[in-house]
């Protein structure tokens, strides 16, 4: 007897489905509805990972759960992340075999059955498969041409990392055994959205891979998850296995907010100085202020998404963002005054007080504004590297 086989038989759970959400509590009823539909005979389990949804997602989810014994609800406080959530519920789980699936449907759940037999012991060796909207019978489904375009060119970018050619890496849709996931959980940088693509180029080895064809459907309820980050996630997620080893990805995005800043902090100086004529220290003190506000909002926007601040806490955060570097402020401004008075040209002397103070923001930040907590499946980075 194979031991999927012996599972089934005692009532272990085979398959669980890992389901990650955010505001899809209209979903939620349906999506569990049509996988008793497709999974009759299958020991499953179907585990929602809710970032905390303001809509409530998680208490419908529990609701469902209270009749539904295959229903579980892992609710997360305090972090968000479509990868690192999916990490949660797979290592949640008990399963040796694990899919991922979204909660709008526009995955095809009827497919789940075909992954699975891929996946048992004594069918194929198979250690991960597909759902793919670009092999042969597979289809992106209504997409405008713009989407599509965009897709082509995130697979394309794929392979700079990815140590395997597929049809369709950043498809969200797929199954493994839970062999594949241990080998690689602490290799896997739990970053945006694309976590095949993760897994794929993190596992060690090579994987024995199948690809099943599927198309793409319209969302059932609720509004897309797709926004103006989701392109940035991706280029972190790219940048940090590209050169994560080396640099901490998190720090290169604080480091290319911290540039665009610069330019912030120029152009309000150069305004004050030139412009208005204001004495050189009330205008550079001015600049860093404004720079110092402009890094933090796009700071908690991008390099600490998972970790975003909102409401009140987005003005506490402000506020310990401000006094953490206000010791890197308070040399920015003196040295910059200090060079200026001695003649040095005052670019060259406004650019030496703001590297100084530069120093410390990521630092400092990182323990005091928005707290140095792991991502899941991956310790936090120290400045110095990997």
């Amino acid at each position: 007897m194979t031991q999927s086989s012996e599972l089934r038989h005692n009532g272990g759970t085979e398959l669980s489905v890992i389901v990650p959400t955010f505001n899809e509590k209209d979903n939620a009823r349906e999506l569990v509805s049509r996988l008793e539909g497709v999974l009759a005979g299958v020991r499953w389990e179907v585990i929602f990972v809710d970032d905390d949804s303001p809509d409530g997602t998680a208490d419908v989810v529990r609701e469902i759960a209270q009749s539904n014994a295959r229903v579980r609800c892992l609710q997360r406080i305090g972090r968000r992340g479509l990868s690192s959530a999916v990490i949660e519920g797979m290592m949640a789980s008990a399963a040796p075999f694990l899919a991922v699936m979204d909660a709008d449907l526009q995955h095809d759940e009827a497919q789940l059955p075909l992954m699975l037999e891929h996946l048992r012991e004594g069918v194929t060796h198979t250690q991960l498969v597909i759902g793919t909207r670009y092999a042969s019978g597979g289809s992106v489904g209504e997409w405008d041409s713009g989407r599509a375009s965009m897709s082509r060119l995130a697979t394309k970018l794929s392979y700079l990392i990815c140590k395997q050619k597929v049809s369709d890496p950043m498809s969200g849709f797929f199954a493994l055994r839970r062999e594949v996931l241990d080998c690689s959980v602490r290799r896997l940088s739990a970053m945006g959205f694309k976590i095949l693509l993760d897994i794929l180029a993190s596992a060690p080895m090579q994987l024995q891979v199948v690809e099943v064809p599927y198309t793409f459907r319209n969302r059932f309820a609720g509004d897309s998850k797709l926004d103006s980050t989701t392109l940035w996630d991706y280029g972190m997620l790219l940048a940090d296995k590209l050169v994560g080893r080396y640099v901490p990805v998190r720090f290169l995005s604080f480091t290319l907010v911290g540039g665009v800043g610069v330019l912030v902090h120029f152009g309000v100086l150069t305004t004050l100085l030139k412009g208005f004529g204001i004495a050189f220290s009330v205008s550079q003190a001015t600049a860093t202020v404004v720079a110092m506000i402009f890094n933090f909002a796009v700071n908690n926007v991008l390099t600490y998404r998972d970790r975003r601040l909102h409401g009140l806490r987005w003005l506490a955060g402000l506020l310990s963002f401000m006094v953490a570097c206000s010791v890197g402020a308070i040399s920015n401004v003196g040295i910059a005054t200090y060079l200026f008075n001695n003649r040095t040209q005052w670019m060259l002397a406004a650019l030496a007080g703001v590297l100084v103070g530069a120093v410390w923001n990521y630092v400092i930040t990182q323990i005091y504004t928005w707290g140095k907590v792991a991502a899941p499946g991956q310790p936090e980075k120290p400045a110095a590297g990997k």
